[in-house]
């Protein structure tokens, strides 16, 4: 998993509209690149609808957000279509973006072991460096989260 003060791992792929996105085109911006485990789930959807909530203030204080998981350009089409996102969503389906930034790996849940996509958020900054990583954002606030953490 890359640290604070490295270089941000270049990622591309296509988002749930079907565009072309990259690192590339946060060049100069804040970004808020947040890995979520599924589409339609109880806890990702009250993420990216706190996201949504707070999409305002977020780009008032200059951060572009962009999710990220293994999930079909299809699948989240209809969940970004379903809870109005106004940001992307980069359908990673190979996981390469996922395993460049350490986030897909070994997770419990109720004493079963699987392999799955580790929610976490990494902050990358203008020059883009990795200026803060949250690993374990709180759904219900995340927005909050990564304001308080691009002002430190």
């Amino acid at each position: 998993m890359p640290q604070i003060g490295d270089p941000a791992p270049y990622f591309e792929g296509l988002t749930q509209g079907g565009a072309h996105v990259s690192l590339d085109d946060y060049k100069g911006k804040r970004l808020a690149l947040y890995f979520y485990p599924r589409d339609h789930t109880p806890g990702c959807t009250k993420q990216a609808c706190n996201l949504r909530d707070n999409y305002t203030m977020l780009t008032k204080s200059r951060i572009a957000i962009l999710g990220v998981s293994d999930d079909p350009v299809e699948k989240h089409a209809t969940f970004a279509a379903k809870f109005d996102l106004p940001f992307p969503l980069l359908a990673d389906t190979e996981k390469k973006t996922l395993n460049a930034y350490g986030t897909f790996g070994e997770k419990k849940l109720y004493g079963r072991t699987y392999m799955g996509t580790l929610r976490k958020t990494f902050l990358i900054d203008e020059n883009g460096l990795i200026i803060h990583i949250i690993k374990k954002p709180k759904v219900g606030v995340h927005a909050e989260e990564i304001l308080k953490a691009f002002e430190n």
